[in-house]
């Protein structure tokens, strides 16, 4: 009895944990996308200059102008990035610029897949930044 139980377990248990990776993996991504514009507003207060977080939607890269440091995205996510108007390069790649004092230009980063997803803003006036869930 108990390895017909354990067996129906097995048999049960890895599609439900294949259904769950998307969910988990977009959080990942969303608490990566936080985690370094953390840094570039740090790096900013810190160095006391002027800190960029570029996003390059298309590439699914991002990177701190000035400094080594940048990631990736999951190639399986549809990003957006909604930022002030200077701060655009082009249509697909713009960023986010932190001051000394901890402000910014501010803006948010959607990461999506089809009609859920996270966003992740930066307060202008603060430089705070959180992650929410979206919804399309």
């Amino acid at each position: 009895m108990v390895l017909a139980i354990g067996g129906l377990l097995l048999a049960v248990t890895p599609p439900l944990i294949t259904a769950a990776l998307p969910g988990i993996e977009l959080k990942a991504a969303a608490r990566r996308t936080a985690g370094s514009l953390r840094l570039a507003r740090e790096i900013a207060v810190a160095e006391g200059r002027d800190a960029s977080w570029v996003l390059d939607i298309e590439q699914h890269r991002y990177r701190i102008q000035g400094d080594h440091r940048g990631g990736s995205l999951p190639g399986g996510l549809d990003l957006e990035l909604v930022a002030a108007e200077q701060e655009m390069q082009s249509e697909g790649v713009g960023a986010i610029r932190f001051y000394p004092d901890g402000s910014s230009t501010g803006g948010r980063v959607i990461l999506k897949r089809g009609d859920a997803g996270y966003q992740v803003g930066v307060n202008w006036l603060t430089g705070r930044i959180l992650i929410a869930e979206w919804e399309g």
